[in-house]
């Protein structure tokens, strides 16, 4: 399929349940809700849509001060927690390409007075961003709808400073399962659970860890699909002698 008609879909998918408000974009089989009562309470309820499949937030570590840069940030649930953990010296950026989410997160981040939040629109696969912005990159359940998964990774890296930290709740087939029927496509367009982690290894990422794993879909002989929470690290420039 090509980028474009595979955009074009999660566009469209996304858009409705923005406008929506509330709910899975594509069935509540699809979606998980791993956020603490006491996390949802620190933000917008209009950024909460239960489309994630983990918390990324949760594994990153954040500190005082730090650049976070959220893929796929929907109405923006990641960013808001995010802007709380780096405080009002740091900045947390989403980045999606549905407008209507960007709107509805823009809107919440004035409703609630958040002045170090940004949301911009753009894809993945070619993040709006300069070199070397962020300490951190976060994403949740969005890289396996990409159709250049080695792409966002590249990106990440690069927008990542020497020493920054990838933090990624995703799904991954645990082998290859050809042609799936799963509602919102988060399976069908995974990647195999090994392939994932190569890309990300042979990009350059180190110190690679799954730090979350659990079934996602489960068929007559077994799991058939994970979401996973996956931390890894570029490499810091080497110093010449």
């Amino acid at each position: 399929m090509e980028s474009v008609e595979v955009h074009g879909r999660v566009r469209e998918r996304y858009g409705q349940a923005a406008k929506q408000g509330s709910g899975c974009a594509c069935g509540t089989t699809c979606c998980s809700n791993d956020y603490a009562p006491e996390e949802l309470a620190k933000i917008p309820k209009a950024s909460i849509l239960g489309l994630g499949s983990g918390n990324p937030v949760r594994h990153g570590n954040l500190r005082e001060g730090e650049v976070v840069v959220d893929l796929g940030s929907g109405g923006g649930i990641d960013v808001f927690l995010a802007a709380h953990q780096v405080g009002p010296a740091g900045r947390a950026i989403g980045v999606d390409m549905t407008p209507e989410m960007v709107a509805r997160a823009r809107r919440a981040a004035t409703a609630a007075s958040f002045r170090n939040v940004e949301f911009l629109e753009g894809i993945i696969e070619a993040i709006p961003l300069p070199d070397e912005t962020a300490d951190i990159v976060l994403s949740n359940c969005v890289i396996n709808l990409s159709p250049d998964k080695g792409a966002v990774f590249r990106e990440i890296y690069r927008v990542l400073r020497p020493g920054g930290r990838l933090v990624v709740s995703d799904i991954v087939q645990e082998r290859p399962l050809g042609s799936v029927d799963d509602a919102c496509g988060c399976v069908a367009t995974a990647m195999v659970r090994r392939d994932y982690l190569e890309t990300i290894r042979e990009i350059g990422f180190s110190d690679i860890d799954i730090v979350e794993d659990r079934p996602w879909l489960v068929g007559p002989t077994g799991r058939d699909a994970s979401s996973i929470t996956v931390k890894a690290v570029k490499k810091s420039q080497e110093v010449n002698p």
